[in-house]
């Protein structure tokens, strides 16, 4: 029996790489077939290569500022904003979610203002932030906190509600203070909630940097986007935005990687490891 389950582990492991592997052939070709497509449209004159030059000479401007040391600067800039940022609105979402999703009072007298206040778009903020803080990086952290907040808060909020009645039930019978509710119950139903918000606040925080550089003109990639397009550098422009988008696949693949590890007991986690 033993040697039966050992067999079919190892066929779901070698399945799991199979399918790995398959996954970022795909992935590859494809990347390989947007450029090729971008490279034959800006040649061939479909589009004005004013507007759109072509793929090969992007790459190439790109690789000039890879050995960069401004670039790296500006990078960091960039994501020193989109850390400080998250975790303000990471820390805050978490400890309000769990306030409130334990609290029926607090929810209903939340609900009105969460949902008068969350549409709000953070660009509508803009002007004053650029009110209070001027071009500072305060600027930037204004909107990547508001918006990012919410993707946590929320998701706190649900996770706190989703919490087995029996089970709180049980916690109180025991005599268990609401500390401890909230951290032997309470926390790990919301926790894969809680790894969601994070990674949907994470790119969301991304998105509101470069906006808020764009805009604002805080030290970081954006500014530099703005600020070659304005030169007439397109090609540089192009290749930035390039590493916006680069930086945006490594931090959505951190945030994958940490979720797989801190949820590595959860259903969903052990399912898709399986599958």
């Amino acid at each position: 029996m033993t040697a039966v389950i050992n067999t079919l582990t190892e066929v779901r492991r070698l399945r799991r790489r199979t399918s790995s592997g398959s996954g970022m052939v795909l992935g590859a070709i494809g990347v390989i077939g947007f450029l090729g497509i971008w490279e034959a449209v800006s040649r061939l004159g479909l589009v004005s290569s004013r507007f759109v030059p072509p793929a090969s000479e992007v790459l190439v401007r790109f690789g000039t500022y890879v050995v960069d040391k401004a670039f790296w600067r500006d990078a960091g800039s960039t994501m020193l904003s989109w850390s400080l940022g998250l975790l303000i609105a990471v820390v805050a979402g978490t400890v309000l979610g769990f306030l409130i999703g334990s609290s029926r009072f607090l929810e209903r007298f939340t609900h009105s203002t969460i949902e008068f206040l969350r549409p709000v778009p953070s660009v509508a903020l803009i002007p004053l932030a650029v009110l209070l803080f001027g071009t500072k990086i305060q600027a930037g952290l204004l909107l990547i906190v508001y918006a990012a907040f919410w993707q946590v808060l929320l998701q706190v909020i649900y996770g706190a509600k989703d919490v087995d009645p029996v089970a709180d039930a049980t916690a109180r019978s025991y005599g268990l203070s609401r500390f401890q509710r909230i951290r032997h119950v309470m926390w790990p139903t919301a926790l894969p909630y809680l790894m969601t918000g994070i990674r949907l606040a994470a790119a969301v925080a991304l998105i509101l940097a470069i906006t808020a550089e764009l805009i604002i003109g805080t030290p970081g990639l954006g500014k530099q986007i703005a600020e070659t397009r304005e030169g007439g550098d397109i090609t540089g422009m192009y290749a930035l935005i390039l590493a916006t988008g680069l930086i945006g696949v490594a931090i959505n693949l951190v945030v994958r990687f940490v979720e797989r590890r801190v949820l590595v007991w959860h259903t969903s986690v052990r399912m898709e490891a399986v599958g």
